[in-house]
């Protein structure tokens, strides 16, 4: 046994006398979709919602001498340090940005109490870094990295030690998300070859696949925050040394859109709530099913840190990866009757959820931004079909961006 390994189950039996081993549980759902053995490990029940604590437990139980930690976070690192603060009775101050959401800042508090100060400082992430690494300096605290740090590593690598427990023998596969890559350094180091890993990426936050690509840790010049659990614009240097010999074809990339559906399917199918990276691990199932069946499969469900007031987008974006709702900006004549023919085209499942005026285009005719929701994609195609033929000129955005940003 290696010392990596005889240390993370170390911290895995000191953790129990903070809090039980999180569950491993066999779905029977997903498990006879894809006819194997579908686990579920669930990180989003353990006392933070988030496998986020395991590395601030092992980090702090390992600076005991220390007397103040600081850290920068707008999630789940946050909750899991203020945990610990109070659990350790260690003063923590916490550096999150201004437009972090209320109920974030509130849970913070919360878990911490007494023990730990919030700071909001800046709009962006890396104003928030900043200002909390130089207030670090300053004072002489311990800075406590979401990821980069070995006892960190350490700490998420007890996942990979209950997983060997809970399971009558080793699954053939684990599944798991990649943010700063804590996580799956500290579970891939523990398991090494014993296991195969799938380790998953948000399409917008893919920083593990451009450092595999160049062989070193690089920032991506571009970040979708969507999945705020994994959206991490430059993979950690100590996490991507024990990264660097995955091969790119066990790495995958999960639109958001599409976590979207798995967030609603796991809510409203098991009574599962997830954030979007709790989810992503079994986003991926349906394009491994011919990989994985017969197969033993743990999912490693990260986070269930979701805030409700989402949900809306979440619908919306679900919907329209699954092709069941359109936007698009209709140039409509200007004459009595027009409206009433467009209606006409729609059909018995077909829902307008937006109609709008934009602007009157020309003396004749004006723009209308319209919502359509339908329970087959192949409904739009009927829709615009009849639409060519009537002579509408219209320009569908439902995946312009930029545009829609401006208008939806």
């Amino acid at each position: 046994m290696t010392d990596f390994q005889e240390n993370a189950r170390a911290a895995a039996q000191a953790m129990r006398d903070v809090f039980p081993a999180t569950p491993l549980q066999l779905n029977a759902h997903l498990s006879a979709r894809y006819g194997a053995e579908i686990w579920l490990k669930r990180e989003d029940l353990s006392p933070v919602r988030s496998y986020k604590l395991r590395g601030a437990f092992n980090a702090m139980r390992k600076q005991a001498d220390q007397s103040l930690f600081v850290c920068a976070s707008a999630g789940n690192h946050a909750q899991g340090v203020a945990f610990m603060c109070r659990h350790f009775g260690k003063k923590g101050v916490i550096f999150m940005p201004v437009t972090t959401p209320a109920q974030k800042v509130q849970k913070t508090r919360m878990f911490g109490g007494d023990a730990i100060e919030v700071r909001l400082i800046g709009d962006y992430f890396d104003d928030t870094l900043a200002a909390s690494q130089a207030f670090c300096a300053e004072k002489g605290g311990h800075f406590l990295s979401p990821f980069d740090d070995e006892d960190v590593i350490e700490g998420q690598a007890s996942v990979a030690v209950e997983i060997e427990v809970q399971m009558p023998k080793l699954p053939d596969r684990i599944i798991l998300p990649v943010g700063g890559g804590g996580l799956s350094a500290g579970m891939r180091s523990y398991f090494e070859d014993r296991v195969a890993f799938t380790f998953v990426e948000p399409a917008g936050g893919a920083s593990l696949r451009a450092a595999l690509r160049s062989g070193a840790p690089q920032t991506l010049p571009k970040l979708d925050t969507f999945v705020d659990g994994a959206a991490v614009a430059r993979i950690g240097d100590k996490t991507f040394a024990r990264l660097k010999k995955v091969n790119l074809a066990d790495l995958l990339i999960a639109p958001e859109d599409r976590i979207c559906g798995t967030i609603l399917e796991m809510l409203n199918v098991e009574g599962i709530v997830l954030e979007p990276a709790g989810a992503m691990s079994v986003d991926v199932l349906d394009e491994m099913a011919d990989q994985i069946k017969g197969e033993s499969v743990v999912c490693v469900t990260t986070g269930g840190n979701f805030d409700f007031e989402r949900l809306p987008e979440v619908k919306e974006r679900a919907q329209k990866f699954a092709g069941l709702k359109k936007y698009f900006i209709l140039r409509l004549p200007q004459r009595p009757g027009a409206l009433k023919d467009f209606l006409n085209y729609l059909g018995p499942a077909d829902n307008i959820t937006r109609f709008e005026y934009l602007k009157k285009s020309a003396r004749n005719f004006g723009s209308v931004l319209i919502g359509i929701e339908t329970d087959t994609p192949g409904n739009f195609d009927a829709l615009f079909s009849q639409m060519d033929d009537a002579g509408f000129t219209y320009t569908d955005i439902t995946n312009d961006e930029t545009l829609a940003q401006f208008v939806i």
